[in-house]
């Protein structure tokens, strides 16, 4: 089992430029699949309805981009007056420091000015990281559309050729099985897709009203990081409050602090259970390991694709009975009702 395990990270980490390209054309082409689905039942080919879905997906993530690379030029543009205002923040830190441990400011710039030189000194193999990763995520970025495309196109005929997996003795119940997880994991998926909109708009809306500046690249950014369960909502508000710390007053990052506490408090207790659904709901320990995991194997994108992996792998598994314990496992545990509450349900029916 060791051993397996093993072959399969490996494999994995290897052909890590192969199989992220098909995994999110995997994830596309199940949430647009219904679709597909409802452009072929009004006449048209598969393969043009494949094409108008794709189309549209593409007009709308390159709307997104626009519109984060603009507010990207604005911080571009005022990014010297930020630097000048993060110096000044790194000197009065400078001092506080020297004041509490009993150091010279001199020993302090020394020891940053040693930090900084080892960080240019290794900037060469930087850059050529940089331009590696740079070259990964275009091959990814071109290569996703068409394998979304093929997916949409051929989904009847890779159905067909699961069922001959099997002998005709099990056609109904793998046909069950499919017709369950698929329906699932488009709930789940799209419920996440939802999320993540309303969450932006959210967050940007908030941030306008504290009056931060970029805000609405700041809220897309916060429900992205949403995505990652526990750890994304904390690196997104350390974010928010660094920025209003370094842009605006003080003050304003007890503001940041106040909205977005009220925004996942919402989420967590309205957009959550009502549109992604509680049923895929991954415990704590289980996220956090599992976010980890696919950041040590595939970097940044292995963070934000760890959960939906991971949640549409539960689903799977609660559809086979004799698995269903490993989807359990996966869950949040299930709470024992409180004989106080079946008490008080049987006051409301009686």
């Amino acid at each position: 089992m060791l051993v397996g395990i093993f072959v399969l990270f490996s494999i994995l980490f290897i052909a890590e430029s192969i199989i992220l390209p098909i995994l999110y054309a995997f994830i596309i082409a199940i949430v647009v699949e219904p679709v597909v689905r409802f452009l072929v039942k009004r006449g048209f080919n598969r393969a043009l309805a494949s094409l108008i879905v794709l189309i549209l997906i593409i007009s709308l993530l390159a709307v997104m981009v626009m519109l984060v690379a603009s507010q990207a030029n604005k911080l571009g543009e005022a990014w010297p007056q930020i630097n000048v205002k993060i110096q000044e923040m790194l000197k009065i830190f400078s001092d506080f420091i020297a004041d509490q441990f009993n150091l010279s400011n001199k020993e302090i710039d020394t020891y940053v000015n040693q930090m900084q030189d080892e960080m240019m000194s290794n900037g060469g193999s930087k850059i050529g990281i940089t331009l590696s990763a740079l070259g990964g995520i275009f091959a990814t970025v071109m290569l996703t559309p068409v394998y979304t495309f093929m997916l949409l196109y051929y989904q009847p005929h890779l159905i067909d050729f699961i069922h001959k997996l099997f002998t005709k003795a099990y056609d109904k119940q793998v046909t069950d099985v499919l017709s369950n997880t698929k329906s699932l994991v488009q709930s789940y998926l799209l419920g996440l897709s939802i999320e993540f909109v309303i969450l932006a708009v959210l967050n940007s809306l908030g941030l306008l009203l504290v009056g931060l500046d970029y805000a609405i690249l700041l809220g897309i950014i916060g429900a992205l990081l949403n995505i990652i369960p526990y750890l994304g909502g904390i690196i997104a508000v350390v974010l928010y409050m660094l920025v209003a710390l370094v842009t605006k007053e003080p003050v304003h990052v007890l503001y940041v602090l106040g909205i977005y506490s009220f925004i996942q408090f919402f989420d967590n207790n309205f957009i959550v259970p009502k549109i992604v659904g509680s049923k895929v709901k991954l415990n704590a320990l289980v996220s956090i390991v599992v976010v980890i995991a696919g950041a040590a194997l595939w970097g940044i994108p292995g963070m934000f694709l760890a959960i939906p992996v991971l949640g549409i792998v539960k689903l799977i598994l609660d559809v086979f009975p004799a698995q269903a314990h490993w989807g359990n496992f996966l869950g949040e545990p299930v709470a024992p009702t409180s004989k106080l509450v079946l008490k008080l349900k049987k006051i409301v029916k009686a």
